[in-house]
């Protein structure tokens, strides 16, 4: 899902970083509602998260591969505002680190998977979860099920800006200037790779982690539902317990990233970036002559750098004492 560069035109990428911009700014306003200075590790390690499910490739029937983003399930932890900021963060490291996604279509990157993906999943789980207590079953199938549409609001969004390509930027004998792919291509191939596979591996992490955090830390999930009854007769205050289990699932997480290399193919348009400049171009080194080192190098360098500069963009956002409409 990540759009390389060379694919949009740059008017394209101009109104979707545009479009970004105001979402930016009110993020770093509502953001402090939920998160502050307290809970900015957790949208430090919310950020890596997202960087580590996305490095996990997986096969799709028609040979091109697709990946999980973990949008929904920050936004149903910390609120989806706090989402675009962790999204965000993860997807400029993974440009600028990593040449995933191309620098000028950051902006679109961002629209689809810091902004689509987190609102329409948020919406969905809003919508399904209701008052349901906080250990509610529900509440867990609506977190997957946001996980799952959200994904594919995204997918579709992508999809919509290859194919509009074509049509709007071509020379005077109707070749494409830019991304070769009609609406009639984009779309049918987006949604097979993205509603058969990369959403089942979404819902299934989405609701997975809610529904551990019902039964070992539902402070965690308090957060962003202050309001909520618990459902439980106690809760498990273990915020030292829940940062160092976090560290350790993500380490282990590293350690089992190159087994998004059995993948066989690439993901459908982000093959074709220009940008090879990047410290662990496709997350990897010597030439991929150790490609799975490199995955795992790459992992621990793209978890470390994300969570330090999502703290630091968190602590700096709460720190600001501008009113919050």
């Amino acid at each position: 899902m990540h759009i390389p560069d060379g694919y949009l035109s740059p008017s394209t990428c101009a109104v979707a970083a545009g479009a970004m911009t105001p979402v930016w700014l009110s993020a770093g306003r509502r953001v402090r509602k939920v998160v502050t200075n307290r809970y900015a590790p957790l949208t430090a390690l919310a950020a890596a998260y997202c960087f580590c499910v996305m490095m996990f490739n997986v096969p799709v029937p028609d040979g091109t591969t697709a990946h999980a983003v973990g949008a929904v399930l920050v936004a149903v932890l910390l609120g989806p505002w706090a989402a675009v900021v962790a999204v965000s963060v993860a997807l400029a490291i993974q440009t600028l680190f990593f040449g995933d996604g191309g620098v000028l279509a950051y902006g679109a990157n961002a629209l689809n998977m810091a902004f689509v993906m987190p609102f329409v999943g948020y919406g969905v789980y809003i919508a399904i979860a209701r008052r349901a207590p906080l250990t509610s079953r529900r509440r867990a199938i609506a977190a997957g099920i946001g996980g799952y549409v959200g994904l594919n609001a995204a997918a579709m969004a992508a999809a919509v800006e290859f194919g509009i390509q074509p049509v709007l930027f071509h020379t005077a004998d109707g070749t494409p200037l830019y991304a070769p792919f009609h609406l009639s291509q984009t779309l049918p191939t987006m949604a097979l790779a993205h509603l058969t596979v990369a959403g089942t591996v979404e819902f299934a992490l989405t609701m997975g982690v809610v529904a551990y955090l019902q039964r070992a830390n539902l402070p965690l999930l308090r957060i962003n539902h202050p309001a909520t009854s618990s459902g439980a007769a106690r809760e498990l205050p273990s915020t030292r317990w829940r940062g160092r289990t976090a560290v350790l699932v993500l380490g282990v997480g590293a350690f089992l990233t190159p087994l998004g290399l059995l993948a066989h193919g690439s993901a459908f348009g982000e093959d074709a970036g220009p940008w090879h400049h990047s410290l662990f171009n496709g997350y990897g080194f010597g030439h991929d002559a150790h490609p799975a080192v490199g995955y795992i190098v790459s992992a621990l360098v793209g978890m470390a750098v994300i969570a330090g500069v999502a703290f630091a963009v968190v602590s700096l956002i709460s720190r600001v004492r501008s009113p919050v409409r």
